[in-house]
């Protein structure tokens, strides 16, 4: 199987345009008066989609937008800075993620001070009425809003019937036994348990940052490697995963490492994709890197010699791995 350069897959070439806002003021009127959902949608789960398939058939019903009202940054970077819960998507990536399951526009808010001060009735005058327009509303069960998040669902309904909104309430998504929330895939991530969190999610758990320039080793051992820093999603466990790495439109199978060179006796945090197939230097590009597979936990080996070997077996386990993918892809 050929490797050099994979060309973009459907899905990504074929993504919906979906208009992203900043500013309530640049909001167009023809995406005004439709159904709208707030929340922070980290990651896109498939507890989202279910609501989201909720909203954009409210959405047709009315003859509008399905519009997401998001915050970026998270509102606890103005309430509690220290508090904030490492992010699962960046914007660029929701929006991508919303408009392949039918949002028309996001609207990503900078919540200030200001903002959350407001009323739980405040909110949804100036808001949800005065600014987008909405005629329906699609809610989980545990949406809170306002000053202090002062403002429930039922409170919601009540504010709905008042003003003749239509609102509906979406269940949870209960998979492998739990509820499909943000919390509980960030915990899977954290702890390498990347396979099932991706069933936890529309699409494969993806991280990205900035090639920067590392020492050199991979290249000496046979295995040159892209050095990512500046990463601003939360990491997988420390290990070695099957992966695909994007730079632009094009592709790349991958063996990911994240954790310390133990074998070096190095103890501060890589993380480094080897791009098999890739032969151009990446300095200074932005890479996405989706994660699928946990092949093994971090290791010291006793020689270096044995560490080439074990990078050898890894980077082979990948490249069966996308086979594997791709005969499924075929059937």
């Amino acid at each position: 199987m050929k490797f050099a350069g994979c060309p973009s897959d459907p899905k990504r070439g074929s993504l919906k345009t979906v208009r992203l806002i900043r500013k309530l003021e640049e909001l167009p009127d023809d995406l005004r008066r439709g159904a709208v959902s707030i929340g922070n949608f980290d990651g896109v789960h498939l507890g989202h989609a279910h609501l989201v398939e909720r909203l954009v058939a409210r959405a047709h019903e009315h003859d509008g937008p399905a519009l997401v009202f998001t915050f970026d940054p998270h509102p606890a970077t103005v309430l509690r800075p220290r508090e904030i819960p490492p992010s699962l998507s960046w914007i660029q990536r929701k929006v991508d993620l919303l408009g392949r399951l039918g949002v028309d526009m996001v609207v990503a808010f900078a919540a200030d001070a200001d903002l959350l001060k407001l009323s739980p009735r405040e909110f949804f005058e100036r808001i949800i009425l005065c600014h987008l327009g909405s005629r329906a509303i699609v809610e989980g069960p545990n949406f809170f809003f306002g000053h202090k998040r002062q403002g429930d669902i039922k409170l919601l309904g009540q504010l709905c019937i008042e003003n003749g909104l239509v609102l509906d309430v979406v269940n949870p998504i209960v998979v492998d036994g739990g509820i499909v929330s943000s919390s509980r895939i960030r915990k899977l991530v954290a702890q390498g348990e990347i396979e099932r969190a991706n069933r936890l999610l529309t699409e494969p758990y993806r991280i990205r940052g900035r090639v920067v320039h590392g020492e050199g080793r991979g290249v000496k051992l046979g295995f040159p490697t892209l050095n990512l820093d500046n990463i601003d999603t939360l990491l997988p466990g420390h290990g070695v995963y099957a992966a695909r790495a994007w730079i632009g439109l094009r592709n790349w199978p991958a063996a990911l490492n994240i954790g310390p060179n133990c074998t070096f006796d190095e103890d501060n945090l890589k993380v480094e994709a080897h791009l098999i197939g890739a032969g151009e230097d990446f300095y200074d590009q932005e890479v996405e890197i989706e994660v699928f597979q946990r092949l093994r936990g971090p290791k010291k080996y006793a020689s270096v010699e044995l560490l080439i070997e074990q990078v050898g077996r890894d980077i082979r386990a990948v490249v069966e791995i996308f086979e594997e993918r791709a005969e499924g892809r075929r059937k």
